[in-house]
Order: C-alpha cells, then sequence, then structure tokens
C-alpha cells in the first residue's frame, strides 16, 4: 500500500473543495438542506461498499465520499463564521480521549461491557438527561430498535439469558396472533412493533445484526423471483400467466440449485 502523507493530503482536498465552492455552479448551490438527502444516499452507498469490502477501490471512493461531505458542511459552517474543519477535529478529538478514560485516565474497564457503561456515565455527566439521549429521530426504526436496547443493557437493563428472551418472542407472537383473530388492526400493529422489538433484542442477544440479517432474506428472496422470471421467459410466457403452483414450483427449483438451503 502506498504510504501518504495524512496532513497534506487532507490540506490539498481542503483547497479543493473551497476551490469548488468558490467556482463551480452546483457546488455554489448547495445548502445544509440540499445537501441532507445527499449523505443519506452516500451512507448506505458506502454501507453497500462495507458488505462488498473485497472490493478496496470502491470502498476508498465511498469513504472519499462521505469525507467530501464532512468537509462541506464544516466549510459552509465556516462561511457562516461558526466553526471550520479544524474545530470539527478538535471536538472530536477532544471527546475521544474523555470518553476513554481507561485508555487516558485512570479508570479501569477491561471488558466491553464496562466500556460502553463507561461511555453512558460519561454523556450523563456532559449534561445528557437520559440514558436513550443520542438515540437519532430520523434513524432507521430497526436500527433505532438496537440502539434503544443496547444502551438499556449498558445501564444492565437487560435480560438474564437466551431463554427469557425467546420466551418473550413466543409471547408477543401470541399477542399479535390473538389481535389478529380479533381483527382489530390498531392492536394488529402495535402488537406487531412489539414483536418486531423482541426479535430485534433476541438478535442482539444471539450477537447477529437483524438489518444484515433482513438484507440477507431480500437478496435471497429476489434471487429466487429472478429466477422463476427467467423460466417464465424461457417458457414465452408472461410471469402473470403462471399459476401460483408453477411458480411455486419453479421457486423450489432456485432453492435446490442454493445448495440444497430452506426459506
Amino acid at each position: 500500500m502506498e504510504k501518504l502523507n495524512l496532513a497534506t493530503e487532507i490540506e490539498e482536498l481542503n483547497k479543493v473543495v473551497h476551490e469548488l465552492r468558490e467556482k463551480c455552479p452546483w457546488d455554489k448551490k448547495q445548502t445544509w438542506e440540499s445537501l441532507r438527502k445527499l449523505t443519506i444516499e452516500e451512507l448506505y452507498e458506502l454501507i453497500d461498499a462495507i458488505d462488498n469490502k473485497e472490493n478496496t477501490p470502491e470502498l476508498i471512493k465511498e469513504l472519499g465520499d462521505v469525507l467530501l461531505h464532512v468537509m462541506f458542511y464544516s466549510m459552509i459552517a465556516e462561511e457562516e463564521t461558526r466553526f471550520d474543519l479544524a474545530l470539527v477535529c478538535k471536538s472530536l478529538r477532544e471527546k475521544l480521549i474523555y470518553r476513554h478514560p481507561h485508555i487516558y485516565g485512570n479508570i479501569e474497564a477491561n471488558t466491553e461491557e464496562e466500556v460502553l457503561k463507561n461511555w453512558e456515565e460519561l454523556k450523563l455527566k456532559e449534561g445528557n438527561k437520559s440514558v436513550m439521549s443520542g438515540i437519532s429521530k430520523a434513524a432507521p426504526p430497526m436500527n433505532k430498535a438496537l440502539r434503544i436496547q443496547e444502551k438499556a443493557a449498558s445501564v444492565g437493563f437487560d435480560w438474564d439469558n437466551k431463554k427469557d428472551v425467546i420466551d418473550k418472542v413466543k409471547e408477543e407472537l401470541n399477542e399479535f396472533l390473538i389481535e389478529c383473530d380479533n381483527n382489530n388492526t390498531q392492536n394488529q400493529e402495535k402488537e406487531f412493533g412489539d414483536l418486531l422489538f423482541s426479535l430485534v433484542n433476541l438478535s442482539r442477544f444471539l450477537n447477529l445484526e437483524p438489518d444484515k440479517a433482513l438484507e440477507g432474506t431480500n437478496q435471497k428472496f429476489m434471487s429466487r423471483f429472478k429466477y422463476i422470471e427467467n423460466k417464465a421467459l424461457l417458457t414465452n410466457s408472461k410471469l402473470s400467466d403462471l399459476s401460483l403452483e408453477q411458480m411455486d414450483y419453479f421457486w423450489n427449483l432456485a432453492k435446490k440449485e442454493e445448495n440444497g438451503s430452506t426459506y
């Protein structure tokens, strides 16, 4: 790997970002609001690159795009004489040092759980009124559920063992099924939410990533569905012309081609 001077590269990049802001019609128009949706898109593209982390050039590109947004926001703030990139870096460095007293201070923390507990206690000392402070309102619900549970667990509000968590999932499933039998749409939504929350909690207990697990199933479903579409094309049929039994037959063929996996 080529070794570059980090300070030099950041400074040169910062010059280019400022120059584009001054000269490029598109860059001139950007605001906090216009960049917001683009930032979200870039983060999702970075996640795609992480999932395909063997593709190093793509990963470098997407990390660069996210860095550009950090620099762009800082540049806009600098224009408004609020702060600049240097202050962002200084603030982050000071926070990391403060939040890691087991490294830079005299606090002892030998496990991940102890580190997280200290982290939450320090954040409360900083003025956060709740352990739940810092959870983004805009975060995807599944990610938010996981963060809520992790924060609660960091201060000891957690289940004792896996069996209790599984029992809770069964309890929530039964409550949801009861509301299905009652045809109460409002309560069905409430109980379905409770069921999803309990499943996310189980994934946390099993050290699984619920979002990653669901995305795996999404990809698997799409792959099998495309298989059905291809089979329809080979028989000069429209997908809508196939009966449910025919589609189910091709679906099972797709499963067999996945090394005997089951859905």
